[in-house]
């Protein structure tokens, strides 16, 4: 059974390894969220530093899904934080390890940052992916609206520009996912 925990920064720094090599499994696998692989842990770690600086300042909401006490994914909510904003979040870094795929674990981290976002008093979501990856089609099938392709955005490994995809989610207060 699934669970997802909104973690703050002393649960991250406590499995701390745990999110590090759920990273880099991702990235090693190809994930396309900011990195080229293979990904040095240290880069990782410093990454996930930065990321527990951002929760406990709280603009930045880390949510993380287990099987047991295995961590099997994480997402993250960027609050926008500026008056004419705070309507809204960024999803960010959605991951799920290769390991739990295909099991609809990026299903119930997406609900769950619906939860949160409303709990937040946040009613719209956006997001980009590349272009052709395989989260193109889940965010689609979750819901989201595609909005447009921004060419030339991400580098990949070999130098090559490729596209991202822009995608929103409004959400109802009322609304269950």
């Amino acid at each position: 059974m699934t669970r997802v925990e909104v973690l703050t920064a002393e649960q991250l720094e406590a499995d701390f390894a745990a999110f590090v090599e759920l990273l880099r499994d991702a990235v090693d696998d190809g994930a396309s969220i900011g990195f080229h692989r293979p990904l040095a842990t240290e880069e990782a770690e410093v990454y996930w530093r930065d990321i527990a600086a951002e929760v406990a300042k709280g603009k930045r909401l880390l949510l993380a899904s287990y099987e047991g006490d295995r961590l099997t994914g994480s997402a993250q909510l960027e609050l926008v934080g500026k008056p004419n904003g705070r309507h809204r979040a960024e999803v960010q870094k959605l991951m799920v390890h290769t390991a739990y795929r295909g099991k609809g674990i990026g299903k119930v981290l997406l609900r769950a940052l619906d939860d949160c976002a409303r709990a937040y008093g946040r009613t719209l979501l956006v997001l980009d992916t590349l272009k052709g990856d395989v989260a193109e089609g889940m965010y689609e099938r979750y819901g989201y609206v595609r909005v447009g392709e921004i060419p030339d955005f991400v580098v990949n490994e070999q130098g090559v520009l490729e596209a991202t995809v822009y995608f929103y989610r409004l959400l109802k207060a009322s609304e269950s996912s």
